[in-house]
């Protein structure tokens, strides 16, 4: 099936010449110049290849194809309009939102955060998917993503939805009391501290720290070694080992 290559800027045009039967109305309704009316009708009866309208110094009328053509898309013109007044209607937002967080960052929209923005928006319907496999967000239906980090794919915006977070390293009260408390965190490398790394074939992530403006990294051995924050939670209160921490997340 051979598909017609038409200017749809010009139907509403002709839409306006057949219900008033005059170029000149049709230009002052549609608020160009007659020329311009008269120009675009000739276009689309070139494209077509048949002529649309019968033309007299005082009036134009549809020809039988023009005829045929008008009671065809006039419907088709008015579903239109009424669809765009039907979504300009919508004062608030509605509708679904699919949102792909990974497991590091779940936790700042967890609780309050996700629960204000349900009581403001009730028309929106969140699915939220926590995974921490890398795709490409909108390939795959998304309609944003939450991320810990600064850096975004080209083409991306970002927002930000928390301050900056600090990190420190904590431990439990039984574990202090049972190996005692680091003094300097360059103490940690004799401690059981327990590691976390993004993805399980990557290498755990260095101890930052910073003293009197100066960073330094510490190089532990972590005993235990996982991609899951809450999981580091649970075992270092277990078994009572040193975790570093994003305090704000809990």
């Amino acid at each position: 099936m051979m598909t017609m290559k038409i200017d749809l800027n010009i139907l509403p045009v002709f839409i306006a010449v057949a219900e008033e039967h005059n170029f000149r109305a049709a230009a002052d309704r549609l608020g160009i110049t007659r020329s311009a009316v008269s120009q675009m009708i000739r276009k689309l009866e070139d494209q077509l290849g048949i002529a649309l309208f019968n033309r007299t110094t005082r009036s134009v009328k549809l020809t039988e194809n023009g005829e045929h053509l008008f009671s065809l898309m006039r419907p088709q013109i008015e579903n239109m309009y009424a669809s765009l007044e039907n979504v300009a209607s919508y004062k608030t937002p509605r509708g679904l939102v699919k949102i792909a967080v990974s497991s590091i960052a779940e936790p700042f929209l967890s609780g309050q955060l996700i629960t204000t923005f349900s009581q403001e928006y009730p028309e929106i319907e969140l699915d939220i998917t926590v995974t921490d496999d890398e795709f490409d967000i909108v390939r795959a239906g998304f309609d944003a993503g939450v991320r810990l980090g600064n850096n975004i794919e080209q083409d991306m915006i970002a927002l930000p939805i928390s301050g900056l977070q600090r990190d420190m390293a904590v431990a439990s009260p039984n574990y202090i009391a049972k190996y005692g408390k680091p003094n300097h965190p360059k103490d940690l490398i004799h401690h059981r501290c327990i590691g976390w790394r993004p993805k399980f074939n990557n290498s755990p992530y260095y101890w930052e720290f910073s003293n009197n403006g100066k960073d330094f990294d510490v190089s532990v051995e972590p005993q235990i070694t996982t991609n899951d924050f809450r999981l580091m939670l649970r075992v270092a209160l277990a078994v009572g080992g040193n975790r570093r921490n994003l305090p704000s997340l809990y």
